[in-house]
């Protein structure tokens, strides 16, 4: 397995970056995808237009037959002041890709998706303002550690090892299309990530790369709790073995009420970065993007959060935008970033 000491071969600036100033996320693809309002046609392309199942609402095949909308999105986010970008891969496992019968075409996306992202970046980063592709690996519709029927709790749809494999294929294609980080990310289920976690530590170790990893676990209700049950500090040790260069609390709630969890994190995580990006609020279906808070009140409350000493890694989930973005960015920019005890343990293939 790998070496932890080891230096990273990419994004080896973003830890020096960190311990300067908030670096800031992007926000939300699927809200500005769903702004297009593009059309089956545009999901199936010249490529899939006999494609036996429909399409529209798989963002993932958009990397493949409408490169230039997620190009787009992308570049918007970077103008607003985006350090991150992640990929547009947030459903790009094959076991997600079976639902739409793209399960064969799931590394293909996932290095489509890999390169638009890193085409962008490439165009805007300077040396004095570093900017970092970020290979998201999201949840899959199956669960390792819940049961799919309530009559029978202890059945499943899916073992370990094979979303161990899935993760394994989805992050080679992320690392073949060139991402400087690996982000596991809207974590409801702790199984299904140390399956992340594990693919990419094997990974790395096969293949001599060594990227830092941020992981990010999804607090669903007002329990405080992810859905396979861990409360915030319980899942943080469940994943600390893999020493990620962050952790952090990403979708379901918006900030106003992930502020009690993104402060527990902070206090018990004390020893690595910590990441938030929120809803903008709770759903809305009045409202244009689907959700209630502007980019004014967002922006207020991680402006909150960063002079409460919470953040260092700070943007959107679903629900924000671009003009989201770029008041968190404004609004973070005048204080000094979490400070982080010298760790007890080197963080996950970190330069140190």
């Amino acid at each position: 397995m790998t070496r932890l000491t080891a230096p990273y071969t990419r994004g080896a600036e973003l830890p020096a970056l960190l311990q300067q100033r908030i670096v800031i996320i992007d926000g939300a693809m699927g809200t500005l995808l769903q702004r297009r309002g593009l059309s089956e046609a545009d999901y199936r392309g010249e490529r899939f237009a006999a494609h036996g199942t429909d399409l529209r609402g798989n963002g993932d095949v958009l990397n493949l037959t409408r490169p230039d909308v997620v190009r787009d999105i992308h570049r918007d986010y970077l103008d607003a002041g985006a350090d991150i970008i992640e990929t547009n891969t947030f459903g790009a496992t094959r076991v997600a890709q079976a639902d739409y019968g793209l399960a064969e075409h799931a590394r293909e996306i996932n290095v489509a998706a890999a390169r638009i992202a890193r085409a962008a970046v490439d165009a805007v980063a300077t040396p004095e303002r570093p900017r970092f592709v970020a290979g998201a690996l999201g949840p899959t519709p199956r669960t390792a550690s819940i049961s799919p029927d309530v009559n029978d709790p202890g059945a499943r749809n899916i073992d370990f090892d094979s979303l161990r494999a899935a993760y394994r294929e989805q992050a080679a294609g992320l690392l073949e299309g060139g991402v400087d980080l690996f982000l596991v990310e809207t974590i409801f289920d702790t199984l299904n990530a140390k399956a992340a976690i594990f693919a990419l530590d094997e990974l790395m170790a096969d293949t001599g790369e060594r990227l830092p990893v941020i992981v990010s676990g999804t607090v669903t209700d007002a329990s405080g709790r992810i859905l396979s049950g861990q409360t915030v500090q319980a899942f943080w040790h469940s994943v600390r073995h893999a020493r990620p260069l962050a952790v952090g609390l990403n979708c379901a709630l918006g900030a106003a009420l992930m502020r009690p969890y993104i402060e527990e994190l902070a206090k018990v995580a004390s020893d690595t970065w910590i990441s938030c990006y929120p809803n903008a609020g709770l759903p809305n279906p009045m409202s244009e993007t689907g959700f209630d808070e502007t980019p004014e009140v967002t922006g207020s409350l991680l402006e909150e959060f960063a002079r409460a000493g919470f953040l260092n890694i700070a943007g959107g989930c679903c629900g924000t935008t671009p003009a989201h973005i770029a008041e968190i960015a404004r609004r973070v920019a005048a204080y000094r970033p979490r400070s982080r005890r010298d760790p007890l343990f080197t963080p996950l293939l970190s330069a140190a």
